[in-house]
């Protein structure tokens, strides 16, 4: 049986295609909630084609949930990866959005089937989306890192080059999917704060939104989400305010740099802001 599930056949035009994955890659859902709020700005619900699950994700650790309906009817829904297809008629590309989880077997048959559906639909460029968790501070403006098959589009796109070099997550091995299949394909990478990681991060899900937008050329109403991040800045900084070896620890990773801070400090400072977040939210 073919993996690949098609319920329709979008007519696009020259279209580009945002990727996201639930996971490894996705620290504070970022990823996934920024190519979910573009998808959302659209209106589309509906994906055109999905990849069964079967034979790539372990159920025990990706488990099905299930739901109940209006009507009380038990739903099952099961981890899958989907393709949205969006029209743009004001624009000279429309735009695929595939959004899914990291899968636990067979990468590389499983990216090779994404890169498979966006050739098809002639896709011209590719954006993939991820997040990690680094010593940077939440009143700093978020680093965006890049990784692309052309190199030399990084620095040109205004993002930093990733030197990183150690185990990787399947944004990874689809960008090197897309290298194989001759799609031009860039990830960009959000550095989130290791102090926040409990929660999900409006701040950088708002910055891979707002480097979406600008480097597809999208028309994406950014003014919901900057109100989200903004309230969840507040109180950030209202948790902050209330400790000072917190706020001096923060202040440190924003001039000093990760070089110059001592772990050892951070641990009973992380822990009282992630509990104060939690009851927030």
């Amino acid at each position: 049986m073919d993996a690949v599930r098609r319920y329709s056949k979008p007519v696009l035009r020259r279209p580009r295609a945002i990727i996201a994955f639930e996971g490894w890659n996705d620290a504070c859902e970022a990823a996934s909630g920024a190519a979910a709020y573009i998808l959302g700005n659209y209106g589309v619900d509906e994906p055109f084609a999905s990849i069964e699950p079967e034979e790539f994700f372990d159920f025990q650790e990706h488990r099905p949930t299930v739901h109940i309906d209006g009507g009380g009817t038990r739903q099952l829904s099961w981890p899958d990866t989907r393709f949205y297809a969006v029209s743009r008629p004001m624009a000279s590309n429309d735009l695929i959005v595939v959004i899914g989880e990291e899968p636990s077997f067979r990468w590389k048959t499983f990216s090779r089937h994404i890169t498979k559906v966006l050739s098809d639909c002639d896709v011209e460029e590719v954006v993939l989306l991820g997040a990690f968790i680094g010593d940077v501070a939440h009143t700093q403006p978020v680093p965006l890192a890049g990784v692309a098959v052309d190199p030399e589009i990084v620095p040109l796109w205004g993002l930093i080059p990733s030197t990183y070099e150690g185990p990787t997550g399947i944004v990874g091995v689809m960008l090197e999917a897309c290298r194989e299949a001759g799609l031009r394909a860039v990830s960009i990478w959000a550095a989130t704060p290791h102090y926040l990681a409990a929660n999900a991060n409006p701040k950088t899900m708002l910055a891979l939104v707002r480097k979406s937008v600008e480097l597809l050329e999208l028309d994406v109403d950014t003014t919901k989400l900057a109100r989200v991040e903004s309230e969840f800045s507040s109180r950030v900084d209202e948790a902050i305010a209330s400790n000072g070896d917190l706020a001096e620890y923060i202040e440190t990773i924003a001039t000093e740099g990760p070089d110059d801070i001592d772990p050892s400090r951070s641990g009973l400072l992380l822990n009282e802001i992630e509990e104060y977040l939690k009851d927030q939210y």
